[in-house]
């Protein structure tokens, strides 16, 4: 059986494709519940690690520290990058196998589904992750024992799910144009695909990766102890956790005609009582980061050509994600998009149902995608006087389809010196220079021997980079390969003696400081003093 997984920040969905129908799967949880997600949780207390449900029963406890959002880590950590949980370092490789063995457990053991072996995995991702993001997931959940058959984003499996329950079909102009508002609990993304029948081609991606509705949960949470005069920063670990659940659940049952919010503090700290905390405050402490995800959807329409006054023309606004339940969010959404909203009916399910169609074969279904960042080196040029940025995959630039061959460039050249020293980054744009601006994701350097006394060399980091003028006679060739999944690699070849060697680009690096969970986006706004109730 076939799954797609949309590992998310917050909750981990999972949807198998059975005999052409998209179950969502549930799982037995310890205290005896049922639920159909599964938490990425890691909890440390001495030598003791938990992940998962296990993780998620001891957070109510004294002297364990629990990391709640280790996808938000990814974007800026390589597979040794260790990240500290309390008194432990545990690197990302650690914590990303050790959540998937803990998933595929639940999923073999303790889940409504009958598996055996290697499940079979599609995997979702956010629309604005980087390469290393994309090769981290994959590599993490090969480590645990999937059997990794592909990587799409989350609003692009999100417009497969919508597809195939909307049976689109196209216009008589042509397919049809969707924009995915994808808010889920960590992350915002979104979205321009155009829908024809079987074939979904992705026009462009945006997302903020440190958005979601865990940061509406944190809004609620610090508005309903400034009414009760308490401080959120004094809370212990414990506290927080059953804080933030309180707010979690208060939240996901609100409905247009809600006026006031009644929290539970003495689920926190016995004799704390409740403390009531208008909607109307609410939302306008949650408005500032709403209106962000809307400020960058009309970013990407404008840019496309989607606009009110004659530009082309968007046939229907999909709202996914678990955040998007919000009301305010459809309120929001409404006004500024008029009636051209569709909410999606498994908001919280609808990626990882999408992936799973795409993980079925006998589906049918094709994804044409893109791009979502400048992929390049730094090079030298004019005899050193200058560097410039080579882009190697340009954002916007199609990936090959789940299945096809990757896509590959070549560059060839004579070099100046004994050793290439080869800096690779990704970039959202670049200036009117050419040169990298925007979000920037720098990578580890790769060395190569260009020099045909080092290729025996396996400590080039201790050798001199120098200009050598026999350095010329070598001829030296770069073929760069990309996969559905937006996973690089590069093959450099020293065409005059045959020497190749092969480097997948993520980050690799070791000696770097430790990372620490990041604050929240709730927390920035409400220090720039937006929405302060």
């Amino acid at each position: 059986m076939r799954l797609g997984i949309d590992f998310g920040t917050t909750r981990v969905t999972v949807a198998a494709a059975d005999r052409g129908n998209y179950p969502v799967v549930s799982f037995e949880c310890p205290d005896g519940a049922v639920r159909d997600w599964f938490p990425p949780l890691v909890a440390v207390r001495g030598d003791e690690v938990r992940y998962g449900w296990d993780a998620w029963g001891v957070q109510a406890e004294d002297g364990w520290t629990v990391l709640r959002s280790v996808k938000r880590l990814l974007g800026q950590a390589g597979m040794h990058t260790q990240v500290e949980v309390g008194p432990r370092r545990l690197t990302v490789a650690e914590l990303l196998e050790g959540l998937g063995r803990a998933l595929k457990h639940y999923l073999l053991e303790r889940s409504n589904l009958r598996l055996s072996g290697a499940p079979q995995v599609m995997l979702g991702v956010p629309a604005n992750s980087n390469t290393n993001q994309r090769f981290l997931t994959a590599e993490g959940f090969r480590r645990a024992g999937f059997q990794v058959l592909g990587i799409l984003n989350e609003p692009s499996a999100a417009s497969i799910e919508f597809g195939h329950f909307h049976r689109l079909t196209g216009t008589a102009r042509g397919p049809t144009v969707v924009l995915v508002y994808d808010l889920g609990g960590g992350t915002f993304d979104a979205s321009l695909v155009e829908a024809d029948q079987q074939t979904h081609t992705v026009i462009a991606s945006e997302g903020l990766e440190t958005l979601g509705g865990d940061d509406f949960d944190e809004i609620l949470a610090r508005l309903a102890l400034e009414r009760a005069g308490l401080e959120f920063d004094t809370l212990s670990l414990a506290e927080t956790f059953l804080l933030l659940e309180e707010c979690r659940g208060k939240k996901e049952a609100l409905h247009p005609n809600t006026r006031k919010i009644v929290v539970d503090l003495d689920t926190v700290r016995a004799g704390w009582g409740e403390v009531t905390v208008p909607v109307a405050d609410f939302y306008a402490a949650c408005r500032p980061l709403v209106e962000e995800t809307i400020q960058l959807v009309e970013e990407m329409l404008a840019a496309h050509g989607f606009c009110e006054d004659g530009g082309r023309r968007l046939d229907a606004l999909y709202v996914t994600g678990g955040g998007s339940e919000l009301p305010l969010v459809a309120r929001e959404l409404r006004e500024r998009f008029e009636r051209r909203v569709k909410r999606s009916a498994h908001a919280r399910s609808a990626t990882a149902i999408g992936l799973a169609i795409q993980a079925d074969a006998s589906a049918g279904y094709r994804l044409r995608d893109r791009f979502t960042r400048n992929f390049g080196v730094w090079r030298e040029a004019d005899e050193g006087a200058r560097i410039s940025f080579d882009i190697l995959f340009p954002k916007g630039h199609s990936l090959p389809a789940p299945g096809e061959n990757p896509i590959q460039i070549c560059r060839r050249y004579r070099p100046a010196h004994n050793i290439g020293h080869f800096r690779y980054l990704e970039c959202t744009r670049v200036d009117e220079t050419g040169r990298p601006a925007g979000d920037l994701t720098l990578w580890d350097e790769i060395l190569y021997p260009f020099d045909p006394a080092l290729e025996s060399c396996q400590e080039l980091e201790a050798v001199p980079v120098i200009r050598v003028p026999e350095a010329s006679s070598q001829w030296v060739e770069e073929t760069y390969a990309c996969d559905a999944g937006g996973a690089v690699s590069v093959t450099i070849t020293n065409l005059a003696t045959g020497h190749r060697r092969v480097y997948r680009l993520a980050r690799w690096a070791a000696r770097e400081a430790p990372l620490r969970p990041p604050s929240s986006k709730a927390s920035a706004v409400r220090r720039r003093g937006a929405g302060s109730a």
